[in-house]
């Protein structure tokens, strides 16, 4: 498709922009945005948060407080040279580079949100150990059934704005093919420090996912709601079932103010799903049974306001399995995902994608970066979706067959990073501070 056929809806042309990538797709989606008419909100570097991860009070939200993710994301893979750990000159040139951004762009959805975290393997170029209040392991398969390539780059950056040309233009002046950045001159690029390994884009956003299920793992027929902001059909991330930034946050120790992130990327397969499972079926699946029966949920989801409701239903997990035969998703999670007080674990910001990593095809999938302040939360939420204790309790539920929607994903990817507090932002020791 060309990005500049007057056919293609506007849309279309800024996703398969984003998608794209480089100069050609920058010219593009700026020829489709008016910088005059409705410019891009100049950023404040005073007035960024402390927090790389805090990002709610910036966003937009719903009529019901739900923070609405940006709509255009870009997840950046990179990698220093050669072993060892950085030099001074790496750190100057990393800090001026997401300088520029500070300068450049509002921390808002106009403007753009964006972070930069760190694997093991990164710290593993240094002698130092990290502190012991942080907790960052290399990544591992977390089921029986999961074999997934691990991401064990130095760092991934994150670009979320609700405008494609800000994505874009933030990481063409990133990677040095821009010298501009909203009219901000750009000193360094990040590519003079880091090599970009892996580049991943996607979107998330009512109507978005329905504009784009022409791809693998979605059936014929646009089954795909135009009110749903993913491709499965429902609204997710209400306020009442996600962690705050606050929770998530590391409390002491020199990354104070940091997290733990937890990335994935999960291959959808959905043609079951659509094809033949009814509505209520997938409410059972996704939800609980609970919610089929007692009709809690309407269309995508909308009317659950903001909290699904989801607690009220976990201990009736075992009894379910017996009765209707299957278990929902969330109804697993929700298990482990709460501490000793009721208090979520996880912060979770996922986006829907038709990357294919490393081709050209479009296929349905799903960037699921979690936020948690122990790596080991988010382990344990994701085992109990494993649902094994589930499979013992009735022979209907099987390991992936009506086992919340284990069928229908598929775990490609996963990396775990340390996102530190803005101040140590620029290629981190591992006890920053210390001599």
């Amino acid at each position: 498709m060309a990005l500049t056929d007057g056919s293609v809806p506007r849309r279309d042309v800024l996703k398969a922009a984003v998608a794209l990538g480089g100069a050609s797709a920058l010219a593009a989606c700026l020829g489709e945005a008016d910088r005059e008419r409705d410019p891009v909100p100049t950023g404040n570097p005073d007035a960024k948060p402390a927090s790389q991860h805090a990002w709610n009070a910036s966003l937009r939200t719903d009529e019901h407080g739900n923070t609405l993710l940006p709509n255009h994301q870009v997840l950046l893979y990179v990698s220093l040279d050669g072993d060892g750990p950085p030099t001074t000159e790496d750190r100057r040139v990393v800090e001026e580079a997401l300088s520029t951004l500070d300068r450049a762009y509002e921390w808002s959805s106009e403007g753009l949100v964006h972070s930069v975290a760190y694997s093991r393997s990164y710290f593993d170029r240094f002698d130092a150990a990290l502190p012991d209040n942080v907790e960052l392991p290399r990544p591992r398969a977390l089921s029986s059934f999961e074999t997934p390539t691990f991401d064990t780059q130095d760092a991934v950056v994150h670009l979320a704005s609700d405008r494609a040309d800000v994505v874009l233009e933030a990481e063409a002046a990133l990677t040095g093919d821009r010298g501009t950045a909203n009219g901000e001159e750009v000193a360094a690029r990040l590519t003079d420090a880091l090599t970009v390994d892996s580049r991943r884009t996607g979107f998330v956003g009512a109507g978005l996912p329905a504009e784009h299920q022409d791809a693998a793992g979605i059936p014929d027929g646009d089954p795909v709601p135009e009110a749903s902001p993913l491709f499965m059909g429902f609204e997710a991330g209400f306020r009442g079932n996600q962690a705050t930034e606050e929770y998530v946050t590391i409390e002491e120790g020199p990354m104070a103010g940091g997290t733990t992130k937890v990335i994935s990327n999960i291959r959808q397969r959905l043609e079951d799903w659509y094809g033949e499972q009814t509505y209520d079926q997938r409410v059972m699946e996704l939800f609980s049974p609970g919610h089929a029966e007692e009709g809690l949920v309407e269309g995508v989801g909308s009317n659950l306001g903001d909290d699904s409701g989801i607690d009220r239903f976990v201990d009736d997990l075992m009894a379910d399995a017996r009765e209707h035969g299957r278990v929902g998703h969330a109804q697993k999670a929700a298990r482990t995902n709460r501490d000793g007080e009721g208090n979520v674990r996880l912060l979770r910001r996922h986006f829907e994608s038709t990357d294919d990593i490393g081709s050209d095809q479009q296929v349905a999938s799903l960037h699921f970066p979690s936020l948690q302040r122990h790596v080991g939360e988010f382990e344990a939420v994701r085992r109990a979706m494993n649902g094994e204790d589930v499979t013992e309790e009735t022979p209907a539920v099987r390991q992936r067959v009506n086992n919340g929607i284990l069928e229908y994903i598929f775990t490609r990817r996963r990396g775990y990073f340390l996102v530190p507090p803005r101040r140590h932002r620029s290629l981190p020791r591992p006890r920053p501070g210390a001599t």
